[in-house]
Parts: structure tokens; sequence; C-alpha cells
């Protein structure tokens, strides 16, 4: 299946290739991809500033291996722009700049933790742990990687709702192999990993993108029976107690995360994300009050029976009480420490003490992000979360066909759900789910799959924006198309 070409450029005078890729016949380079190139030196002029900063505050000076650092970064980065100029020539220009940055300050954060480690280990006369910045890098370069393999293999989005129920079945072995004997690993309480040999990864994160694609091409085909109503109740329609099916197994494959693999935060992220696209799907807010009810009751049977859930709540409604601070929620009272002594502008990269924090590379980055960089640096890197979300909605908006709609609009509130439950606990709004920081935290399998959600974006922007027939913005579903549609009688014999 071939896209239609795209919208003619302002500018007349634009060459069809760059870097010696040749565009595909009919296409003109948009001046989009020169502004994405703008903005991507934007962000390797941020991520080199901070890492200036923490050099000159660790060693006094600045090197000008600090300089070639940044140009590495932006090396890398560019081969992504590189690849979607020639595979989505088209695409929104400023989800893959915002990403770039928000890469570029965990990378700083990660390194500056490093070194904090590697003090101490000098302090005391141990040998010097290896860092996790470098190891972060080769996971950036693999997430690049996996950016340009979706880009040049997924040439056309609506390809993906073909293999629907494919995807469902994946998505949900990928959801189970943690607990396979053998290959399956609990690290930190939680049985989320694969482990072979030195090497482990994070199957759900893998499984969450396969099950979008699942719940994007279901709901297309089932949005007008989940839409139809029985009875209004407080204003609201109440859908049909047979057409509960869908988030009753959501619901109960939740649970079963939680249960199983001990992880609140993937229980959340998956049924959070399913209530999301129900909702755009059917426009019904009934569906998303039956599945907050149904969420309410499996927290409170799941904390009565369950030790480890209990942990995590005891501690986020307790934190300050007694001698809790030096047991469960030590490194939750360490973060708001670290919150508190940044204040609005923070201490400066290099001068705080975010090493005191419990994993305050991945869980908690936020938290050392807060430190070191105030209210405003939160305020700052929240803002490029919400410009990602807010991208992708409007990919979404442009998408010419409802999958397109429903999985732009579920991959991007799957990204903004995740940082709302990440930040949410580390700042104590929610009690602790141990999900990852899209972008910013230490963590291979979150960076490569999120690098995948980012290339789907795009993907999706870029047929939005090609030149095609005319078709009128619509719901997914007009309630009232059945009642004013025409009606014929047959009469058979």
């Amino acid at each position: 299946m071939t896209l239609p070409p795209l919208r003619r450029p302002r500018s007349a005078d634009l060459t069809a290739t760059f870097a010696g890729f040749p565009l595909p016949s009919g296409l003109e380079l948009p001046p989009y991809r020169r502004r994405e190139l703008l903005l991507l030196s934007y962000a390797g002029v941020l991520a080199t500033a901070a890492l200036a900063a923490l050099t000159l505050a660790h060693d006094g000076a600045i090197g000008f291996q600090v300089f070639t650092y940044g140009l590495g970064f932006f090396s890398l980065w560019a081969l992504g722009h590189l690849a979607v100029r020639r595979f989505a020539p088209a695409a929104d220009p400023v989800l893959l700049p915002v990403v770039a940055a928000l890469n570029g300050l965990g990378l700083v954060m990660i390194y500056r933790l490093d070194l904090a480690k590697a003090d101490a280990a000098r302090r005391a006369g141990r040998a010097i742990p290896t860092g996790a910045a470098q190891t972060q890098l080769v996971w950036t370069l693999l997430a690049i990687a996996v950016f340009v393999l979706v880009l040049a293999v997924v040439r056309d989005h609506r390809s993906l709702a073909r293999y629907a129920y494919t995807a469902g079945l994946a998505g949900l072995v990928f959801l189970m192999l943690p607990i396979a004997p053998g290959i399956g690993a609990t690290i930190n309480g939680a049985r989320l990993w694969l482990q072979v040999g030195p090497f482990s990864f994070q199957p759900s994160e893998v499984s969450k993108i396969i099950l979008m694609i699942f719940f994007a091409a279901y709901l297309v085909n089932k949005r007008d029976v989940l839409s139809v109503a029985s009875r209004s109740f407080l204003g609201m329609k109440i859908p049909r107690a047979r057409d509960l099916g869908p988030v009753l197994v959501a619901w109960l494959a939740s649970l079963g995360v939680l249960v199983v693999q001990k992880d609140l935060g993937s229980s959340l992220l998956f049924f959070g994300m399913f209530l999301v696209i129900l909702y755009v799907a059917t426009q019904r807010a009934s569906w998303v009050a039956i599945g907050l009810a149904l969420f309410m009751l499996g927290a409170v049977v799941a904390h009565s029976l369950f030790g480890h859930v209990q942990i995590r709540v005891d501690g986020w409604l307790h934190a300050f009480d007694g001698d809790n601070p030096s047991d469960t929620s030590f490194q939750l009272v360490q973060g708001l420490y670290g919150f508190a002594a940044g204040g609005i502008t923070g201490t400066g990269i290099g001068q705080g003490s975010p090493q005191r924090v419990p994993f305050a590379n991945t869980d908690f980055v936020m938290a050392s992000l807060g430190e070191e960089l105030g209210l405003t640096g939160v305020m700052a890197v929240l803002l490029l979360y919400a410009l990602v979300a807010a991208r992708g909605i409007r990919a979404a908006l442009g998408a010419k066909d409802p999958f397109g709609k429903l999985l732009a609009t579920g991959l991007s509130a799957t990204l903004a759900l995740q940082v709302f439950v990440q930040v949410g606990g580390v700042m104590r709004l929610i009690p602790l789910t141990g999900l990852t920081l899209p972008f910013v935290s230490y963590g291979g399998s979150s960076i490569v799959a999120n690098a995948a959600i980012i290339a789907l974006l795009l993907r999706i922007s870029d047929a939005a924006r090609r030149l095609d027939e005319p078709v009128p913005d619509a719901p997914l579903f007009d309630p009232s198309a059945v009642s004013e549609s025409p009606t014929q009688v047959v009469k058979t014999t």
C-alpha cells in the first residue's frame, strides 16, 4: 500500500535528496525537517551545557572533551533525524528533538551519580564501580537503531491492524514471560525481568506497545457495540451488562500482573492505558467510571491480601511516622528531602547530594533532578513530557483512519500516564510503583521500547500530513448516525 504524495512545501528551491539519500519518487523535502534539525541542535547544546556545568562543578575546569561528547551526542540523534528525512519526511518536527533533550538530561544526571559513587569509593579505599552512563549510552544507540528499524519496516501504520489478534497473543506472552522458570528473574522484589547470562530485559516494556496495537484494532471493530447504552444513571449512559467483558478481562489481567509479578506500576499502567483508549473509542464516560470503580475494588482487595502492596501503601501514608523513615519509606523520605533541598532554582548540577537516595538513577531520577535543578528544572522537564504527549495527540487528530487515531492516542496516553505514575510516586502523590521515567531513567528496556513508540507516532504523523482526499473531521462513533440514517423495508419471500 503506497502513501499519497506530500503537500507542496512553501519553499520551491528545496532539494529532493539529503546526505546522499534520495527521497521517494513524487516526494519533496518539506521545510519542517529543517526545523527539526534546528531544534535538535538546541537539544545538543542543552546536553553539552549541562555536561559542562557538571564538569566545572566536579573538576573546577571545563575540558575540551566536553564539547567532543556533546558533538557525539548530537551525531547520535542526527542518525535518527536522517532516518526521519528518508522514511517519514512529512512527520512532526518537534517530537524527536524533545526526546533527545530528555535523553541528554538523563545521561548527564546518570553520569553525575556515577561520579558521586566513584568519589565515595575512592574515599573508602574500594574499587571504583563500573559507571552506568556508559551502559546507558550503549542502550541509547540501540534505541536509535530500533527507532530507525521501526520507521524503515512500518511504512504504513494501517498494516499493523492486520495482525491485531496475533499482537494480542504476543503481548500476553511477553507479559507472562518473567514468571517462566529458568529465564524469569526477581529484582528489587518484582518479577519483571528476563535474565539470560549477564543480560537482563523487561519484556513488559515491549508488551505495552504490542497490546496497544491490539487494543486499537479491536476497538475499531467493536466500538459501535461498546457504545450502545442500556440505561442512564446520573447523566451517564451505562453500557449493557453483556458488553462488560473487555473491561473485566483487562481488569483481571492487571490484577494478575499485580499478584504474580508483584509489580504495582505495570498493573496500573496496563489497565489505565486500556481505559483511555476505550473512552476515546466509545466516547462514553461511563466506561471510565466503571473502570475506576473496578480499580478501587481491586486496590482494596490487593491491600488486604498481599503484603507487598501493604508495604507500598503504608510507606506512602505513614512516611514520616515513628521509625518508618528508616524502614519501608526511607527511599521516599530521602527523595522528598532532596526536593526540599533543591528549592526553586536547585543546588546546581554537581553540587547537591542526590546519591543519598537509593536507586537515584532509576526510580528516583526525578528527585535527583529536583535537588540539583530545583522546581524550575522539574517544571521544565514536565513541560517537555507534556509537549511529547500533545504532539502525539496532534498526530492522532490529524490521522485519517480510526486505527491511526486510536493507536496514536493510546501511545501518547501511555507515555503521559507512565510519567504521571512515576513522578506521582516520587512526590508522594500516589504510592511508589517502580516505573522508570521515559528517556531519562537508567534502563535499557525502557528507552528502547519508548523509542519504538516515538517512531510509531512519527509514522502516523507522516501519514496525516500527506496530501490525501479530504476527509471530514468526525468522531470515531456518532450515536446519532443510526437514528438519522434512512430505513429501508425489504420484503422477503
